[in-house]
């Protein structure tokens, strides 16, 4: 595995010229090498970023003009829609729409397979009518579940921070394509605006791809059970899962998610998702009546699927 080179520079050549690596934020040998291997896996050329949002950062910059209007995928990741509002002063205009059906006119469609936490799922052919640009979130699915871009994304996004590295270690964002133009605009915007990812983190995301199909089909094989057992629970309400990945979401009595919360003991309280550790936490307290006030978030880890479902039954009996 290519190894964790930490430099910012690298000396020319003989000739005096510049070889195939200059200056960090341009390329390192670490991130090129995690590029490439995850290139591989999604059937395009990859882009790393330091963040998820960096990533969205760079899509905007690169793709969307002064009074562009970008449609959104309603349920998707809070953060992106937030990122997106940033670029209202400079005439960016956000329309969210419900992604199982047709997308409404706009520039850009954005798409999240499935919509973290929502987790609803695309409706491929209706994205391909379109006409827009397409660009597809597909942090939840990875390459394991979904190639976007066999699928009519012109973009796919990553935050690698996730599944892709697996472990929580690593700030990281992705975007992929087989545009060689697309490629280039979003190298020439993450070079400018300083957007790379670090050489530790790309390293992170090579150990993380030796490992990613394994723990993402078991992490799926056990949502699956739970999805079910969830579903058979009388104190739960709803259960949303799309039949595939670790990632759940159910729905218990509004004022039941912080006794559920605090009466875990093998699944961790805590944000984000993707780390082989299973993590829970209520989404309503980040992002507002846009979510419902009882709806859980559960990334399944690489726990028993017995002692998972022991510490869920006991958590919801104490909220009940």
């Amino acid at each position: 595995m290519q190894p964790i080179d930490r430099s910012t520079v690298w000396p020319y050549d003989e000739q005096g010229e510049p070889g195939p690596f200059i200056y960090q934020r341009y390329a390192h040998p670490t991130g090129a090498a995690a590029e490439r291997a995850l290139g591989a896996l999604e059937g395009g050329e990859a882009l790393l970023f330091g963040s998820g949002t960096a990533a969205v950062t760079a899509c905007v910059v690169a793709f969307m003009q002064p009074g562009a209007t970008v449609a959104l995928a309603e349920g998707a990741y809070f953060g992106t829609g937030v990122t997106f509002r940033e670029f209202a002063a400079w005439g960016l205009a956000v329309v969210e729409f419900d992604q199982t059906g047709a997308p409404p006119p706009a520039d850009v469609v954005w798409l999240e397979s499935p919509a973290n936490p929502v987790l609803t799922v695309p409706d491929w052919e209706a994205a391909r009518a379109h006409g827009g640009l397409i660009v597809c979130d597909a942090t939840v699915s990875t390459p394991v579940f979904l190639k976007a871009i066999d699928e009519g994304a012109d973009v796919v996004l990553h935050s690698a921070t996730k599944y892709l590295t697996g472990h929580h270690d690593a700030s990281l964002g992705a975007l992929v394509t087989r545009d060689p133009e697309k490629r280039q605009r979003l190298y020439d915007v993450r070079m400018r605006l300083g957007l790379n990812a670090s050489p530790d983190a790309a390293f992170s995301l090579l150990k993380g791809l030796l490992t990613l199909e394994v723990r993402v089909r078991r992490q799926s094989e056990t949502a699956h059970e739970l999805a079910r057992r969830l579903g058979e629970h009388p104190a739960v309400l709803r259960v949303r899962y799309p039949g595939f990945g670790g990632l759940i979401s159910f729905d218990v009595a509004d004022d039941a998610p912080r006794s559920v919360e605090t009466s875990l003991r093998l699944i961790v309280n805590q944000t984000s998702l993707g780390g082989v550790e299973s993590s829970l936490e209520s989404r309503h307290r980040w992002e507002g009546d846009r979510i419902p006030r009882g709806l859980l978030r559960l990334s399944v880890g690489l726990e028993d699927v017995d002692a998972l479902w022991a510490d869920l039954e006991q958590a919801l009996a104490a909220a009940s």
